[in-house]
């Protein structure tokens, strides 16, 4: 995490080359008017914009980032917006507790997060049946476009704790959401995969949230710490609650 807090002022001009990929990934999610999605990962909020567009004012967002600067950011542009229809969750993806049931489910350029079962887990127990979900992300080139994988390897060690997965990094998602459609892209470095929770999952779950713990995560500068940087997301302006 300490990578992304130096990067956060900068985050968004970083990924300005790969708004292509987030454009269709978003696409993918198939999202509509008044449904709930999840941002995993969700950074500075760069996808907020057009996942907007997909869900509507009486849509939901749900944010999760465990990195505060890069949340700060994430609701800074919330506030700049005015959207009153996000909620923005300090905390890993592993233990946060998602106040809601979602539609759909965005893992954009979220390696780290793909390679833990208990994030995936996690995110998939709080989707509705037939909820999309997509991903995005680095991969491995195969032998055919080698050549791209000297950019895949500098990117990664940039932006990833572990090289591991990345021949396949979808993996463990597909093993709780089922068969997933792997696009190529970029000479084979980015992958675009996407498919549904057809049956749902309940294999890990943890406590409910109650209703009084959704209200302080909701609304334009609805933050809510659920981490162990309690403190530090309290000086950034985040309002916390000890879980």
């Amino acid at each position: 995490m300490a990578q992304y807090r130096v990067r956060a002022s900068v985050y968004d001009f970083e990924l300005a080359l790969f708004e292509p990929i987030r454009r269709e990934a978003i696409s993918r999610l198939a999202l509509r008017r008044g449904d709930t999605v999840l941002d995993v990962g969700c950074g500075t909020g760069l996808s907020f914009a057009q996942l907007q567009q997909g869900i509507g004012p009486t849509g939901k967002i749900v944010g999760i980032e465990q990195c505060p600067e890069m949340l700060q950011q994430a609701q800074r542009r919330v506030g700049q917006q005015a959207w009153s229809n996000v909620t923005l969750l300090c905390a890993p993806v592993e233990v946060a507790e998602i106040p809601v049931m979602a539609d759909a489910a965005l893992f954009h350029f979220t390696h780290d997060i793909l390679r833990c079962p208990e994030a995936i887990a996690n995110v998939v127990a709080h989707l509705k049946p037939a909820a999309h979900v997509v991903a995005a992300g680095l991969q491995w080139a195969g032998p055919r476009t080698w050549p791209a994988n000297w950019f895949v390897l500098p990117a990664a060690l940039y932006s990833t704790t572990s090289l591991e997965g990345l021949d396949r990094p979808w993996d463990k998602l597909a093993g709780l959401v089922g068969s997933l459609d792997v696009q190529p892209r970029c000479m084979g470095a980015i992958y675009i995969a996407n498919g549904s929770a057809a049956n749902g999952y309940t294999g890990f779950r943890r406590r409910s949230t109650t209703t009084s713990d959704a209200a302080q995560g909701g609304g334009v500068f609805g933050w809510k710490s659920q981490n162990r940087s309690t403190a530090h997301c309290q000086h950034l302006g985040v309002r916390a609650t000890q879980t």
